[in-house]
C-alpha cells in the first residue's frame, strides 16, 4: 500500500499569491506547506489599493496585515497625456484609502496567518526537484537557504507562485509569454528633514517612458523611471543621466528635491513586463500570481492580482481534491477575464498619451502587441 502524502499541497513562494493560496487551503481543513525561499531584494515601494481589504477579509487577514505599519494612501496624482497635473482622491471611494506598503511587513503577516490558519510554514526554504510520481503525486526537495540538510516530502498538489519566472510551471511544460520589455529603475531617497505632508502617489510620463514616486511608511520616498532596455536611460547604469533626467521631470522632481539628491544611490533595476503562462494549471499544479500572469505596475493591480489568483488557486485545488474536475479549468477562465480585463484597460491609458506617439516607446504601446514566447 502506498503511504499517504505528508501534504495535500505545497506552496511555493511566500509572496501575496502564495500566502493567499495557503490561507484558501488551510482554513478548508487541507494539509499545506508553504516553503518561502526568501531571495532576492526586499520589495519597496508597493501600493495596495482598498478593494483589496474584502480579499484579505475572506481569507481571515485584514485585521492581523493591515492593523499598523502601513501609510495610508488617500489619493493618486498623474501628469499623463498632458504636463498638468491632475488628482483622484479616494475620498468617496466606499472601500476607503488605500496604502503605500511596508512590503516584507505585509508579506510577513500573511506568512503568520497562514501559520495561525494551520498551514506549515518554511521560511527561506526553496522548492526544488519537482517530480512526478507513478501513483500521482509529487516528490519535492526542500532546500533551506542558509544551507544544512534539506529534507524531501510528498504531496498531492504544487502552487507555483515563485513569481515572474514561474519556475515549477515551466519545469512541467508551461511556457511563458511576454508583451513588453519594460524595466524599472529605481532608486530609495532619504528621510525629507521636514517629513512629507502628501501620501499620494505621482506617474508622470515622458518622451521615453515614466515616472513613478511614492512617499513610504519608513518616511524614504521611492522614486522608479519605467522604460524600455534598449532606450538611452535603461542603458545608462550611472547615477548621473538618471539624475540629470530626474531633474527635468516638472513633477516628480518637486517632490524628491526635499529628500535631497546629492547623494543619489545607484539606481536598481527590476523586470516590469506584461507577461503570462500559455497554461495555469496542469496534471496536479497550478501557477498564481504572477507567475500566471504579470501586470504592468502602472496598473497598480500586482498585489490585488496576486491575493485574487492566490485564493481563487488555493479554492480550486481544494475542490479538486474534493471531486470537482472541473475546478482547475475554471480557475484558468478567471485568470484569462483578469488578464483581458488588464489589456484593455493598459491599451486604453497607453493611448490616452499621444505627445510622443513617435518615440520607440510609446510606438510600441500604441500599436496591437506582438507576444514573445520565451525559452
Amino acid at each position: 500500500m502506498t503511504a499517504r502524502p505528508a501534504y495535500d499541497a505545497v506552496v511555493a513562494g511566500g509572496g501575496p499569491a502564495g500566502c493567499a493560496a495557503a490561507l484558501a487551503l488551510a482554513r478548508a481543513g487541507r494539509r499545506v506547506l508553504l516553503a518561502d525561499a526568501g531571495t532576492g531584494p526586499p520589495k519597496v515601494g508597493e501600493a495596495l489599493v482598498s478593494v483589496a481589504r474584502l480579499l484579505l477579509a475572506d481569507l481571515g487577514a485584514d485585521r492581523a496585515v493591515l492593523g499598523g505599519g502601513h501609510l495610508p494612501c488617500h489619493g493618486n496624482l498623474s501628469a499623463w497625456g498632458s504636463s498638468e497635473l491632475h488628482a483622484v482622491d479616494f475620498l468617496r471611494d466606499p472601500y476607503g484609502h488605500g496604502w503605500h506598503l511596508d512590503r516584507p511587513l505585509f508579506d510577513r503577516g500573511l506568512r503568520a496567518a497562514a501559520r495561525a490558519a494551520g498551514a506549515e510554514v518554511a521560511e527561506h526554504t526553496a522548492v526544488r526537484e519537482p517530480r512526478r510520481q507513478p501513483d500521482g503525486t509529487w516528490r519535492l526537495a526542500l532546500r533551506p537557504r542558509a544551507g544544512g540538510a534539506g529534507r524531501t516530502v510528498r504531496c498531492r498538489w504544487v502552487v507555483d507562485a515563485t513569481g515572474r519566472g514561474a519556475a515549477l510551471a515551466v519545469r512541467a511544460g508551461a511556457r511563458r509569454t511576454t508583451a513588453d520589455r519594460l524595466t524599472a529603475r529605481h532608486v530609495l531617497l532619504d528621510p525629507a528633514p521636514h517629513g512629507t505632508a502628501d501620501s499620494r502617489s505621482l506617474v508622470e510620463s515622458d518622451r521615453d517612458g515614466w515616472w513613478y514616486t511614492a512617499p513610504l511608511p519608513s518616511g524614504h520616498r521611492l522614486v522608479a523611471y519605467f522604460t524600455d532596455p534598449d532606450l538611452p536611460l535603461a542603458a545608462d547604469r550611472g547615477t548621473e543621466g538618471f539624475r540629470a533626467r530626474l531633474l527635468a521631470t516638472r513633477h516628480i522632481s518637486r517632490r524628491a528635491r526635499p529628500h535631497g539628491l546629492t547623494t543619489l544611490r545607484p539606481p536598481r533595476r527590476a523586470p516590469a513586463h506584461t507577461a503570462h503562462l500559455d497554461r495555469v494549471h496542469g496534471d496536479g499544479w497550478i501557477a498564481a500570481g504572477d507567475a500566471a500572469a504579470a501586470f504592468d505596475p502602472l496598473s497598480s493591480q500586482g498585489i490585488l492580482t496576486a491575493l485574487y489568483t492566490g485564493l481563487s488557486a488555493g479554492e480550486a485545488v481544494d475542490a479538486h481534491l474534493s471531486g470537482d474536475r472541473t475546478a482547475p479549468a475554471g480557475y484558468a477562465d478567471k485568470v484569462a477575464t483578469a488578464r483581458a480585463a488588464y489589456l484593455d484597460g493598459h491599451r486604453a491609458v497607453h493611448a490616452q498619451e499621444t505627445r510622443w506617439a513617435d518615440r520607440p516607446f510609446w510606438a510600441r504601446r500604441h500599436r496591437a502587441p506582438t507576444p514573445t514566447p520565451l525559452p
